[in-house]
Protein backbone atom coordinates (compact mmCIF):
# COMPACT_ATOMS: atom_id res chain seq x y z
CA UNK A 1 0.00 0.00 0.00
CA UNK A 2 2.85 2.35 0.91
CA UNK A 3 4.53 1.62 -2.42
CA UNK A 4 1.36 2.48 -4.30
CA UNK A 5 1.17 5.83 -2.54
CA UNK A 6 4.85 6.45 -3.25
CA UNK A 7 4.36 5.74 -6.95
CA UNK A 8 1.33 8.03 -7.01
CA UNK A 9 3.19 10.86 -5.28
CA UNK A 10 6.19 10.48 -7.62
CA UNK A 11 3.87 10.52 -10.64
CA UNK A 12 2.20 13.71 -9.41
CA UNK A 13 5.55 15.39 -8.72
CA UNK A 14 6.96 14.43 -12.11
CA UNK A 15 3.78 15.55 -13.84
CA UNK A 16 3.90 18.92 -12.12
CA UNK A 17 7.58 19.31 -13.01
CA UNK A 18 6.92 18.53 -16.67
CA UNK A 19 4.01 20.97 -16.73
CA UNK A 20 6.21 23.69 -15.23
CA UNK A 21 8.91 23.05 -17.85
CA UNK A 22 6.31 23.21 -20.61
CA UNK A 23 4.93 26.51 -19.29
CA UNK A 24 8.45 27.92 -19.17
CA UNK A 25 9.41 26.71 -22.64
CA UNK A 26 6.17 27.57 -24.48
CA UNK A 27 6.98 31.29 -25.00
CA UNK A 28 10.50 30.39 -26.16
CA UNK A 29 9.19 27.81 -28.62
CA UNK A 30 6.59 30.27 -29.94
CA UNK A 31 9.24 32.97 -30.39
CA UNK A 32 11.52 30.55 -32.23
CA UNK A 33 8.67 29.62 -34.59
CA UNK A 34 7.92 33.28 -35.27
CA UNK A 35 11.56 33.99 -36.05
CA UNK A 36 11.86 30.94 -38.28
CA UNK A 37 8.66 31.90 -40.11
CA UNK A 38 9.93 35.39 -40.84
CA UNK A 39 13.28 33.99 -41.98
CA UNK A 40 11.60 31.61 -44.44
CA UNK A 41 9.05 34.02 -45.91
CA UNK A 42 11.17 35.65 -48.69
CA UNK A 43 12.25 32.31 -50.17
CA UNK A 44 8.71 30.92 -49.92
CA UNK A 45 7.47 33.60 -52.34
CA UNK A 46 10.42 33.07 -54.68
CA UNK A 47 12.66 35.90 -53.50
CA UNK A 48 16.37 35.64 -52.80
CA UNK A 49 17.05 37.45 -49.50
CA UNK A 50 20.66 38.23 -50.40
CA UNK A 51 19.59 40.24 -53.46
CA UNK A 52 16.95 42.37 -51.72
CA UNK A 53 17.61 46.07 -51.22
CA UNK A 54 17.36 47.27 -47.61
CA UNK A 55 13.82 48.42 -46.86
CA UNK A 56 12.40 47.06 -50.13
CA UNK A 57 10.55 44.16 -48.50
CA UNK A 58 7.40 44.62 -46.41
CA UNK A 59 5.77 41.74 -44.53
CA UNK A 60 2.38 42.22 -42.89
CA UNK A 61 0.76 39.62 -40.68
CA UNK A 62 -2.98 39.13 -40.47
CA UNK A 63 -5.83 36.69 -40.02
CA UNK A 64 -7.99 35.29 -42.81
CA UNK A 65 -11.34 33.79 -41.85
CA UNK A 66 -13.01 31.03 -43.86
CA UNK A 67 -16.61 30.00 -43.08
CA UNK A 68 -16.79 26.21 -42.70
CA UNK A 69 -19.93 24.19 -41.97
CA UNK A 70 -21.56 26.79 -39.78
CA UNK A 71 -18.34 27.63 -37.94
CA UNK A 72 -15.10 29.14 -39.24
CA UNK A 73 -11.46 28.33 -39.85
CA UNK A 74 -8.80 30.93 -39.25
CA UNK A 75 -5.46 31.16 -41.05
CA UNK A 76 -2.43 33.22 -40.09
CA UNK A 77 -1.35 34.84 -43.33
CA UNK A 78 1.62 37.01 -44.29
CA UNK A 79 1.29 39.49 -47.13
CA UNK A 80 4.63 40.12 -48.83
CA UNK A 81 5.26 43.34 -50.75
CA UNK A 82 8.40 44.13 -52.71
CA UNK A 83 8.96 47.82 -53.40
CA UNK A 84 5.27 48.48 -52.76
CA UNK A 85 3.92 45.73 -55.02
CA UNK A 86 2.28 42.52 -53.85
CA UNK A 87 4.90 39.78 -54.29
CA UNK A 88 2.98 36.89 -52.76
CA UNK A 89 1.51 35.31 -49.67
CA UNK A 90 2.73 32.90 -47.01
CA UNK A 91 0.12 30.96 -45.06
CA UNK A 92 0.66 29.11 -41.80
CA UNK A 93 -1.45 25.99 -41.58
CA UNK A 94 -1.44 22.59 -39.86
CA UNK A 95 -2.98 19.15 -39.74
CA UNK A 96 -2.58 15.68 -38.28
CA UNK A 97 0.39 13.63 -39.43
CA UNK A 98 1.25 9.98 -38.80
CA UNK A 99 2.76 10.63 -35.36
CA UNK A 100 1.61 14.11 -34.39
CA UNK A 101 0.56 17.51 -35.67
CA UNK A 102 2.43 18.90 -38.69
CA UNK A 103 2.78 22.67 -39.08
CA UNK A 104 3.37 23.95 -42.59
CA UNK A 105 4.19 27.26 -44.25
CA UNK A 106 2.92 27.52 -47.84
CA UNK A 107 3.97 30.25 -50.25
CA UNK A 108 1.62 31.45 -53.00
CA UNK A 109 1.87 33.89 -55.88
CA UNK A 110 -0.11 37.17 -55.54
CA UNK A 111 -3.27 35.71 -57.06
CA UNK A 112 -3.00 32.36 -55.21
CA UNK A 113 -2.92 30.56 -58.55
CA UNK A 114 0.32 28.66 -57.88
CA UNK A 115 2.38 27.36 -54.98
CA UNK A 116 5.74 29.12 -54.74
CA UNK A 117 7.20 27.29 -51.76
CA UNK A 118 6.59 24.93 -48.87
CA UNK A 119 8.34 24.65 -45.51
CA UNK A 120 7.73 22.24 -42.64
CA UNK A 121 7.73 24.41 -39.54
CA UNK A 122 7.21 21.56 -37.09
CA UNK A 123 6.84 17.80 -37.34
CA UNK A 124 7.37 14.75 -35.14
CA UNK A 125 7.17 12.06 -37.79
CA UNK A 126 9.28 8.89 -37.69
CA UNK A 127 13.01 9.71 -37.90
CA UNK A 128 14.55 8.47 -41.13
CA UNK A 129 11.13 7.91 -42.72
CA UNK A 130 8.25 10.36 -42.29
CA UNK A 131 10.64 13.05 -41.07
CA UNK A 132 11.95 13.24 -44.63
CA UNK A 133 8.96 15.44 -45.49
CA UNK A 134 11.12 18.27 -44.15
CA UNK A 135 13.88 17.69 -46.72
CA UNK A 136 14.19 20.39 -49.43
CA UNK A 137 14.39 17.70 -52.13
CA UNK A 138 10.88 16.48 -51.24
CA UNK A 139 9.36 19.90 -50.61
CA UNK A 140 10.52 21.24 -53.98
CA UNK A 141 7.89 19.06 -55.68
CA UNK A 142 5.21 21.51 -54.56
CA UNK A 143 6.82 24.55 -56.17
CA UNK A 144 5.01 25.59 -59.34
CA UNK A 145 1.95 23.40 -58.73
CA UNK A 146 -1.22 25.16 -59.84
CA UNK A 147 -3.88 25.67 -57.20
CA UNK A 148 -6.57 24.78 -59.76
CA UNK A 149 -5.24 21.20 -59.76
CA UNK A 150 -5.84 19.01 -56.72
CA UNK A 151 -2.65 17.34 -55.51
CA UNK A 152 -2.41 13.57 -55.14
CA UNK A 153 0.25 11.28 -53.71
CA UNK A 154 1.85 8.87 -56.16
CA UNK A 155 4.34 6.06 -55.55
CA UNK A 156 6.98 5.21 -58.12
CA UNK A 157 5.10 6.77 -61.02
CA UNK A 158 5.40 9.97 -63.00
CA UNK A 159 4.20 12.78 -60.76
CA UNK A 160 2.26 14.62 -63.49
CA UNK A 161 0.52 17.97 -63.05
CA UNK A 162 -0.87 17.28 -59.57
CA UNK A 163 1.23 14.36 -58.44
CA UNK A 164 3.52 14.42 -55.43
CA UNK A 165 5.91 11.48 -55.14
CA UNK A 166 5.58 9.91 -51.69
CA UNK A 167 8.52 9.65 -49.33
CA UNK A 168 9.68 6.04 -49.52
CA UNK A 169 8.25 4.12 -46.56
CA UNK A 170 6.24 7.12 -45.36
CA UNK A 171 3.13 7.32 -47.50
CA UNK A 172 0.95 8.39 -44.57
CA UNK A 173 3.19 11.36 -43.72
CA UNK A 174 3.30 12.33 -47.40
CA UNK A 175 -0.48 12.14 -47.69
CA UNK A 176 -0.85 14.20 -44.52
CA UNK A 177 1.13 17.11 -46.00
CA UNK A 178 -0.74 16.88 -49.31
CA UNK A 179 -4.07 16.84 -47.45
CA UNK A 180 -3.05 19.95 -45.49
CA UNK A 181 -2.04 21.74 -48.69
CA UNK A 182 -5.21 20.74 -50.56
CA UNK A 183 -7.46 21.92 -47.72
CA UNK A 184 -5.62 25.23 -47.48
CA UNK A 185 -5.77 25.80 -51.24
CA UNK A 186 -9.48 24.98 -51.25
CA UNK A 187 -10.09 27.54 -48.51
CA UNK A 188 -7.91 30.34 -49.89
CA UNK A 189 -7.79 30.19 -53.70
CA UNK A 190 -10.00 32.87 -55.19
CA UNK A 191 -10.70 34.38 -51.75
CA UNK A 192 -7.40 35.61 -50.33
CA UNK A 193 -6.97 39.30 -51.12
CA UNK A 194 -5.54 42.20 -49.08
CA UNK A 195 -9.07 43.50 -48.53
CA UNK A 196 -10.19 40.18 -47.02
CA UNK A 197 -7.47 40.02 -44.35
CA UNK A 198 -7.64 41.49 -40.85
CA UNK A 199 -4.13 42.84 -40.47
CA UNK A 200 -2.41 43.41 -37.15
CA UNK A 201 -2.40 47.16 -36.50
CA UNK A 202 -5.22 47.94 -38.91
CA UNK A 203 -6.29 47.37 -42.48
CA UNK A 204 -3.91 47.59 -45.41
Amino acid sequence: MARAWLVLVLALVLGAALAAVQVHLSPIIAANKRNETLRQIPALVGLEPATLKPGSLEIRSGVFEVPANGTARFYRVFMVRLEGRLAGWVVKTAGQGYADRIEVLIGFDPGVTAITGLFILEQKETPGLGAKIALPSWRRQFVGKKTATRLTVVKGRSAGAGGIDAVSGATISSRSVVRIVNRTVHDLAGRLTPEAVRFAGGES
